[in-house]
C-alpha cells in the first residue's frame, strides 16, 4: 500500500544530491559552493533596483551606508540560516513548525507567503520592464509572458542542483559584468562614495526608502531558502564534518553576498552619478532611469541596464519558487506538485500587477515595486526572531549553538529591523488617519495591532516555554515497538475494474488477500455524459455493455469457488468508488493503477490518489 508520507526532507527532490565526501583539496571546497549564489540573486532582484535608483537619485551617495549595513546584517543572518540547516537538518519553516504551537504556524505561513508574493511581484514587474526596454514589448504583454517561466523551473529541477546553480551563476555574472562596464561609463566620484559610507539620521522619505532597501536586501524568504539549500550537500554527520560544512558555507555566503552588495551599490552609485549629480532628483522609475541613461551616455549603458534587469528577474523568480515550496511544506505540511506551486505563486503576483497597469497605467508600477520591498521588510521580524532562537538553543544545536557575542549582534540587528518597521508603520498610519476614512480605524489599525501581538508571541514563546515535546522534533513521531503480528482476515474486499488488460492482475492480488472466505465486490464506474446526468436511470450502450462484462467477471469467480457481487457507479469515478465503499462497509480496496504520468495525469485525473485520500480503509494499488 502507498505510504502516507514519502518525503520528509526539505526540497526532497534534490536533498543530499551533491556529494562532497569523495573530493579533496580545492574540489572539496568548490563542492560546497553554490547555495549562497542562489540566495544572492534575491539580493539583486528588480525590487532592489527600484529602491536603489530612488535612493541614489533623491539622496545621492547618502544611503550607501544603509546598503553596507544591510549587507552585513544579511551576511550574519544568512550564515545563521545555513548553520541551522547544516546542524539540525531542518529548514527554518520546519524548525518553526516543531517549536511553535500549530495555530501560530498558519499566520507565519501566510506572512511568509505574502513576502514571497511581494518578491515575485517585483520580479514580474522587472522582467516586464526589461522586455519593454529591450524589445519594445508592451508592459501588459510582458507581465502575461512571465507566467511561462514555470516551465524553466521544472526543467532546471529535473536537470539537478548543479545545473540550476550554473544557470543562476551565469545570470549573476551577466548582471555583475553589465554594471562593472557601466561604472566605467558614468565615472562616479570616489570621495563622495567614501563619504556616503558614514551613517546619518533618517526620517520621512529617506527612512521609507531606507527601509525599502533593507527589505530588498535582507529578504525573509532567503532565510527559509538558504536553510534548505545547504542540505543539498552530502557530508559526514560527525562533529568535524559539520564544522567543516559550516566553515565552507560561510565562505560561500561571504563571497556571494559581497557580489550582491557590489551590484546594489553599483545601481545606487549609477543613479547618484547619472541623475542626482545632474539635478534629476525624482527618478524613481526604472523606465526613466533607462531613458535618461540613453540621453546622457548613449546606447551602450541602457542596453546593458535592460539585459541585467531581465537576467536578475529571471534568476530571482526561480529561487522565489523554491522558497514558496519550502514555506508551504515546512509550516503547514502541504506538498503539492511543483508546477502548481509555481503557478499559484505567479498568479497571485500577476493579478495585482495586471490590475495596477489596467486601472492606474504604466506610471504606477514603480510605486508598486517599492511598496513590495517595504512589505518584505515588514515580514522580516517573523523570520529573523525564530532563526536567532533556534541557532542559540544549546539543546538542539548541541555544540554548534552560536556564541554569546554573535547572539548580541543578531538580536541588535533584529531590534533595529523591528524598530525601523514600527516607526514606518506608525508614520504611515498617522498620515492615512489624517486623511480620514473608516477603513484605517476599522481594518488597518486592528490588523497592525494583531500583527504586533503575534510578533511579541513569536519572540516570547521560546523563552517561557519550558516543555519541549520530543515528539515534535521528528517529522512523523518516534518509531513504535512492533509486537507479535496476527494475520489480518479481510471479509469484504472491493475490486475496481475497467475491462482492460490490468484487470486480471488486480483481481489476482485481491483473491490472494482474502482467499475463498471473503466476499468480493466488483466495482466499475460508467463515465459517459448520460451517466453523469441521469445516474442510475441511464441505459445507454456503454452502461449495458459494462454491466454484462461485470457479470461475466462475477460468474467466472463463482465458477472458481469465490463469492462475488457486482456494483455499478455512475458519473464521477472517485465519488462513485468512495460511495460504494462506504455503503458496503468494505474492509480493503484493491485498485489497478493506470500508470500514466505528466500531462495525462493533468487531463485524465489521478483516480487512485484521490480515492485513497477519501476512504478510511487500506488501499492496495496494483501496477
Amino acid at each position: 500500500m502507498e505510504q502516507k508520507h514519502r518525503h520528509t526532507e526539505s526540497l526532497s527532490e534534490v536533498h543530499q544530491s551533491v556529494a562532497t565526501d569523495k573530493r579533496t583539496g580545492w574540489k572539496r571546497i568548490l563542492s560546497f559552493l553554490g547555495p549562497a549564489y542562489l540566495v544572492s540573486v534575491g539580493y539583486m532582484d528588480p525590487g532592489n533596483w527600484a529602491t536603489d535608483i530612488a535612493g541614489g537619485s533623491k539622496f545621492g551617495y547618502q544611503l550607501i551606508w544603509v546598503l553596507l549595513m544591510s549587507n552585513l546584517i544579511a551576511l550574519l543572518l544568512q550564515s545563521l540560516s545555513a548553520r541551522l540547516g547544516i546542524v539540525r537538518g531542518l529548514d527554518l519553516a520546519q524548525a518553526s513548525r516543531n517549536a511553535y504551537p500549530r495555530w501560530v504556524n498558519y499566520p507565519l505561513f501566510v506572512l511568509a507567503q505574502t513576502a514571497i508574493i511581494a518578491c515575485d511581484l517585483a520580479e514580474i514587474i522587472g522582467m516586464a520592464i526589461g522586455l519593454n526596454l529591450l524589445f519594445g514589448l508592451p508592459l501588459i504583454w510582458g507581465i502575461c509572458i512571465t507566467i511561462l517561466d514555470t516551465v524553466l523551473l521544472l526543467f532546471l529541477l529535473n536537470k539537478g542542483m548543479r545545473k540550476m546553480e550554473s544557470f543562476i551563476l551565469s545570470m549573476v555574472f551577466i548582471v555583475g559584468l553589465s554594471f562593472l562596464i557601466e561604472m566605467f561609463i558614468v565615472e562616479p566620484e570616489v570621495t563622495e562614495i567614501i563619504k556616503g559610507l558614514e551613517p546619518s539620521m533618517l526620517s520621512g522619505e529617506a527612512l521609507y526608502i531606507a527601509i525599502g532597501i533593507i527589505g530588498a536586501t535582507v529578504m525573509p524568504h532567503n532565510l527559509y531558502l538558504h536553510s534548505s539549500l545547504v542540505q543539498t550537500r552530502k557530508f559526514e554527520r560527525t562533529d568535524a564534518g559539520i564544522k567543516e560544512a559550516i566553515k565552507f558555507n560561510f565562505v560561500d555566503t561571504a563571497v556571494a553576498l559581497n557580489l550582491a552588495f557590489f551590484v546594489n551599490a553599483a545601481i545606487l552609485i549609477l543613479a547618484a552619478a547619472a541623475f542626482y549629480k545632474n539635478g534629476l532628483h525624482e527618478v524613481a522609475e526604472i523606465q526613466d532611469a533607462h531613458m535618461l541613461l540613453r540621453n546622457i551616455f548613449g546606447n551602450v549603458a541602457p542596453s546593458l541596464f535592460a539585459i541585467a534587469l531581465i537576467a536578475a528577474g529571471q534568476s530571482s523568480t526561480v529561487t522565489g519558487t523554491l522558497a514558496g515550496q519550502i514555506v508551504m511544506e515546512g509550516h503547514i505540511k502541504l506538498r503539492i506538485q511543483p508546477w502548481l506551486r509555481r503557478l499559484i505563486t505567479r498568479l497571485l503576483a500577476i493579478v495585482p500587477a495586471f490590475f495596477t497597469l489596467v486601472y492606474f497605467g504604466d506610471d504606477a508600477l514603480g510605486g508598486l515595486l517599492i511598496l513590495s520591498q517595504v512589505v518584505l521588510s515588514l515580514q522580516l521580524g517573523f523570520a529573523v526572531i525564530p532563526l536567532i532562537h533556534f541557532t542559540s538553543d544549546k539543546k538542539t544545536m548541541k555544540g554548534f549553538a552560536i556564541k554569546p557575542w554573535v547572539q548580541v549582534l543578531a538580536w541588535t540587528s533584529s531590534l533595529l529591523i523591528v524598530a525601523l518597521n514600527v516607526k514606518l508603520v506608525g508614520e504611515e498610519i498617522a498620515s492615512w488617519s489624517a486623511g480620514g476614512g473608516w477603513a484605517v480605524q476599522m481594518i488597518v489599525v486592528p490588523l497592525a495591532v494583531l500583527t504586533g501581538l503575534l510578533l511579541l508571541f513569536v519572540f516570547a514563546y521560546p523563552l517561557i516555554s519550558r516543555h519541549r515535546k520530543e515528539l515534535n522534533v521528528v517529522p512523523h513521531g518516534n518509531a513504535l515497538a512492533i509486537e507479535e503480528v496476527e494475520k489480518i482476515h479481510y471479509a469484504r474486499i472491493g475490486i475496481t475494474v475497467d475491462f482492460s488488460g490490468n484487470d486480471r492482475n488486480t483481481i489476482r492480488h485481491a483473491l490472494i488477500q482474502g482467499g475463498k472466505q471473503a466476499h468480493y465486490y466488483l466495482i466499475h464506474v460508467v463515465e459517459t455524459a448520460a451517466a453523469r446526468y441521469h445516474g442510475q436511470s441511464v441505459m445507454d450502450h456503454e452502461t449495458r455493455s459494462d454491466t454484462e462484462n461485470l457479470e461475466k467477471y462475477r460468474i467466472n469467480l463463482e465458477s472458481l469457488g469465490y463469492l462475488a457481487s457486482t456494483h455499478i457507479g455512475y458519473g464521477g469515478t472517485v465519488n462513485a468508488i468512495v460511495d460504494i465503499t462506504g455503503k458496503n462497509h468494505l474492509e480493503l480496496l484493491v485498485m489497478g493503477a493506470h500508470g500514466h504520468q505528466g500531462l495525462k495525469d493533468l487531463f485524465l485525473g489521478t483516480t487512485v490518489n484521490s480515492v485513497r485520500h477519501k476512504v478510511r480503509i487500506p488501499v492496495l494499488i496494483v501496477r
